[in-house]
């Protein structure tokens, strides 16, 4: 039987494949988008059949008159065939139900291997694979997924239905980690922008979908997680797109959620504009490496005349993570969809506790010499149960450790200083990161263990230039705010206003403060406090070795007043502990203790 070749009319790069082999195409229905100068441009069939070859995927580069595809002869005449039963062909399915069969086909990937392909071939995954791994087998309900672009006023329904299936945004609900805490607990909203229909563009159907999904989480407290990959607004919907699309709720929405439900925004590729104020409101943005993140792509930017920008320049992780924006940096995105799944289960409530860790490796874990700094993240990852520990932005503010884990099955905030940065003072960034941690920890019902060692505040002009005033104060806000228990252990410094906000407002707020043998309290820093209580006795001492002498001597007496051990005489603190008790004695408070309750 004779095929007619289909030809490419001009030199150029194949943009998408609408016929795959196999589909039953009528004279002048779309087999191949070619795009020539970032313009789309249809390639029609110029003759009834059935697509028998397609030549060419995704990305292709097509001379003029190259063959792209083959369409071979329609089948036989219903006449010339055997009898069916009634129904769709042999099958016997009734034609409504064919139908509906048939539209929920064209969401599967399996409908469109050269979009997954070309997925695949980036080292990607396609968004249906992302929400597979995400949601525990056989728990995820779609909503919407029959939705098409509103572009019904420029292209014909068959194209929107194969090109732009569930309008390049899958909504629905499931579960997570219900193997762990049970299906109730486990319940979750999910979107996925599928950046292989229309770049995962925002479009009036995937509008209504946001605002359905997310008025659906507020009303039955849903977590959300969106996987927000794509390029913002979409200036291609025709069909009662209004105005100026400034009415679209989704965003509103989706921010009434914040302290109402935990909420987590995936980034991988390209995320701008609106899908990027998405991932913003979010309470944890997950990215993965060589993402970019920012309120405008490339067109925003140049369409204000702000200039010609690669989209690999607008939000580079190594800037996003630096600033603070993206709290977990991971490999791909199945690293990013195992860290969506580990911080929720810290919101879903306890589980089995697992062997602990040797807690007998904390007794050498703070050198004796007060001047020898050590790595506070070996302490929590001690403490804690073996592999719960996810820490927030690592590479913000490298002087304080924010951090979810479990102690004993019990899902617990943390909150630590580095005493390898700046000596574990609390610069700005710090007091942002610890602030921000204590807020989110209370709106979810967390706990929150302390492990205090800075000599207080940073001072001086530069502090004041960041902003320290507001920014220290605060931490005092969002400590007498919690509504949640703190659990605090002095592993060595306490000094200052820097430590008493460390510590909730003062050592009475914990329900437990406690200090390990190397503990030292105070209202400042000790040396400080020497040479600024006894400057003239020292400067009236002339030879120095006699001064530096005097000077030391006032510094040990100092520190034995402000020894752990001479505070807790005072009853200033709960307890000075062998620091391979410090997980029991969490444990046991948090057993004492009124149960959080979730904002």
């Amino acid at each position: 039987m004779s095929q007619t070749a289909v030809t490419a009319p001009f030199a150029a790069t194949v943009a998408h494949v609408v016929a795959p082999p196999g589909t039953a195409v009528a004279e002048g229905d779309v087999l191949v988008y070619l795009e020539i100068m970032k313009m789309e441009q249809p390639v029609t069939a110029p003759v009834g059949g059935v697509v028998a070859a397609v030549d060419v995927v995704v990305g292709d580069g097509v001379a003029a008159g190259q063959r792209l595809a083959l369409i071979g002869p329609a089948e036989a005449p219903a006449a010339d065939r055997p009898a069916a039963p009634a129904g769709d062909g042999a099958t016997g399915v009734r034609t409504d139900l064919a139908e509906v069969r048939r539209r929920r086909g064209l969401l599967a990937d399996d409908a469109r291997p050269e979009a997954v392909a070309s997925r695949h071939d980036r080292g990607m995954r396609t968004a249906r694979e992302n929400v597979a791994d995400l949601l525990d087998e056989g728990s995820f309900s779609e909503y919407g997924g029959l939705g098409i672009a509103a572009q019904r006023g420029r292209r014909g329904l068959d194209e929107l239905l194969a090109r732009t299936p569930a309008d390049g945004l899958i909504t629905g609900t499931g579960t997570v980690n219900a193997d762990l805490v049970g299906p109730a607990r486990a319940r979750v909203a999910v979107a996925a922008y599928d950046y292989t229909v229309l770049a995962g563009t925002q479009g009036l159907t995937n509008h209504h979908k946001k605002d359905r999904l997310f008025r659906l989480a507020h009303t039955h407290r849903l977590p959300v997680v969106v996987f927000a990959e794509g390029g913002g607004g979409r200036p291609g919907d025709t069909d009662g797109a209004g105005a100026s699309w400034l009415d679209a709720e989704a965003f509103e929405l989706f921010a009434r959620l914040s302290g109402r439900v935990p909420t987590v925004a995936i980034v991988n590729g390209r995320c701008f504009a609106g899908n990027a104020a998405l991932a913003g409101s979010a309470d944890v943005i997950i990215a993965t490496e060589g993402s970019t993140l920012g309120m405008a792509g490339p067109a925003m930017i140049e369409g204000g005349g702000l200039g010609v920008v690669d989209p690999d320049d607008i939000g580079p992780m190594d800037v996003q993570v630096a600033n603070g924006v993206v709290d977990v940096l991971v490999r791909d995105e199945a690293a990013a969809v195992a860290a969506a799944q580990q911080y929720l289960s810290y919101t879903q409530g306890p589980v089995a506790a697992p062997e602990p860790h040797d807690q007998t490796a904390l007794r050498d874990a703070v050198p004796e010499n007060r001047k020898r700094t050590y790595d506070v993240r070996r302490i929590v990852e001690v403490l804690a149960d073996p592999g719960s520990v996810l820490e927030l932005r690592p590479g913000f503010a490298p002087g304080v450790v924010t951090a979810f884990a479990r102690i004993g099955g019990q899902p617990v905030g943390v909150v630590a200083n580095d005493p390898r940065h700046l000596g574990g003072a609390i610069d700005a960034d710090g007091a942002d990161a610890v602030s921000r941690h204590l807020e989110l920890c209370d709106a979810y019902g967390l706990a929150v263990v302390v492990l205090c060692d800075t000599p207080g505040f940073m001072v001086g002009p530069e502090a004041e230039r960041d902003g320290g005033v507001r920014r220290f104060s605060r931490m005092f806000v969002a400590g007498a705010r919690l509504g949640v228990p703190i659990i605090a252990v002095v592993t060595r410094k306490a000094y200052g206003l820097g430590a008493q906000a460390m510590l909730g407002g003062h050592l009475k707020v914990p329900a437990l403060t406690v200090g390990w043998p190397t503990a030292e309290l105070g209202p400042m820093g000790l040396e400080g406090a020497v040479r600024l209580g006894f400057r003239r006795e020292l400067e009236s001492i002339e030879d120095p070795d006699e001064r530096a002498a005097r000077e030391q001597a006032l510094i040990d007496a100092a520190h034995a007043g402000a020894r752990g051990l001479n505070v807790a005489t005072y009853a200033e603190i709960d307890d000075v502990i062998d620091p391979a008790d410090t997980r029991e004695r969490i444990l046991q408070t948090l057993a004492a203790v009124t149960p959080p309750t979730t904002a």
